[in-house]
C-alpha cells in the first residue's frame, strides 16, 4: 500500500451557506471570549500577591491550555466555514492531530493534578504548605506536560505510517486519529485497538486518581465546621463542573472503538470550544478571591489611565 494523499478535504459543520455563516460569527465571538476570558485569569493571577496558592498557580496553566487547545482547531474552523473546498496538508494534518492530542491531554493530567492539591488541602492542610510546595507544584505541572507530549507522540507515530491512498474526504472539522483510520487503506484493527488504549489507560487512570481524591475530600470535610465546608466545596464544586465537562465528551469520543458518529463533530465542538469558553466563568464567578483580584485589576488599570 502506498500512501497517495498529499492533502485531506475537510467536510467541515455543516454544507448549508446560512447556517456556515451564522456559525462563523458564533465561533468567532466564542473564540475570542477563550482569548479575553483566559488571558484576563492568567494576568490577573500573576499580578495579584494575594493568588500565590498552588490552586492559582494551577489554574493558570489550566487558562493557557484552553487557549492552545482551542487554538489548534477554532482558528481553522472559522475560516472554513467562509470557504468552499476546506483543505488541509497531509502534514498539517497529521500536526493538527499531535497539537490536539498533546494539549487536550495535558489538560486532563492538569485537571487530575488539580483535583490532588484540593485532596491533600483539604484532608491535611497543616501539612498542605510543605507537600505543594513550588518544587512540587513545578514537577507536577512538568510531568503533565511530558505525559500529553508522550501520548500525543504515540497517537501521531500510529497514525501516520498508516497507507491512505484515498478518497481523502474526513467527515469533521479538523483532524483526529478516528477519522483518519476510517480512511487508511490496510486494515486498522491493530492500531485502532493500541489508539483506544493509549487513550483509555489515560483516561482510566485520571479518572480513578480523581474519584479517589474527592472520595478522600467528602470524608475529610466530615471533620470541617459548616462554614468551612460550605468554602471547600465551593471551590471543589467549579473544578468538578469543569472535569465533567472535559471529560464526558472526551471519553464518549475516545474511549470506544474506532468508529465515527454523526454526534461527534458537535460533541467536539462542546470539549474544543465551549469548554474553554465555560472554564473562565466557572473559575471567576464562583470565586471570590479572583473576582476581587480582577476588580483591584481593573481600578488599577482605570487610574492609571486617569
Amino acid at each position: 500500500n502506498k500512501n497517495n494523499v498529499t492533502e485531506f478535504i475537510l467536510l467541515g459543520l455543516t454544507q448549508d451557506k446560512t447556517i456556515a455563516k451564522a456559525c462563523f460569527l458564533l465561533f468567532l465571538v466564542l473564540y475570542a471570549i477563550i482569548i479575553f476570558g483566559n488571558l484576563l485569569i492568567i494576568i490577573t493571577i500573576k499580578t495579584s500577591e494575594r493568588l500565590d496558592s498552588p490552586m492559582y498557580f494551577f489554574l493558570s496553566y489550566l487558562s493557557f491550555l484552553d487557549i492552545s487547545y482551542s487554538t489548534v482547531t477554532a482558528p481553522k474552523l472559522i475560516y472554513d466555514l467562509l470557504v468552499g473546498t476546506k483543505t488541509i496538508p497531509f502534514v498539517g494534518c497529521i500536526a493538527q492531530l499531535f497539537m490536539g492530542h498533546f494539549f487536550g491531554c495535558t489538560e486532563i493530567f492538569l485537571l487530575t493534578v488539580m483535583a490532588y492539591d484540593r485532596c491533600v488541602a483539604i484532608h491535611k492542610p497543616l501539612h498542605y504548605t510543605n507537600v505543594m510546595n513550588k518544587h512540587v507544584c513545578g514537577c507536577l505541572v512538568t510531568a503533565s506536560w511530558v505525559g500529553g507530549f508522550v501520548h500525543s507522540l504515540v497517537q501521531a507515530l500510529l497514525t501516520i505510517q498508516l497507507p491512505f491512498c484515498g478518497p481523502n474526504e474526513i467527515d469533521h472539522y479538523f483532524c483526529d486519529v478516528h477519522p483518519l483510520l476510517k480512511l487508511a487503506c490496510t486494515n486498522t484493527y491493530v492500531i485502532s485497538v493500541l489508539v483506544v488504549t493509549n487513550s483509555g489507560l489515560i483516561s482510566l487512570t485520571c479518572f480513578v486518581v480523581l474519584a479517589v481524591s474527592y472520595v478522600i475530600i467528602m470524608v475529610s470535610l466530615r471533620t470541617y465546621s459548616s462554614k468551612g465546608r460550605l468554602r471547600a466545596l465551593s471551590t471543589c464544586s467549579s473544578h468538578v463542573t469543569v472535569v465533567i465537562l472535559f471529560f464526558g465528551p472526551c471519553i464518549f469520543i475516545y474511549m470506544r472503538p474506532s468508529t465515527t458518529f454523526s454526534a461527534d463533530k458537535m460533541i467536539s465542538v462542546f470539549y474544543t470550544i465551549i469548554t474553554p469558553v465555560l472554564n473562565p466563568l466557572i473559575y471567576t464567578l464562583r470565586n471570590e478571591e479572583v473576582k476581587n483580584a480582577i476588580k483591584k485589576l481593573w481600578s488599577r488599570k482605570v487610574k492609571r489611565s486617569e
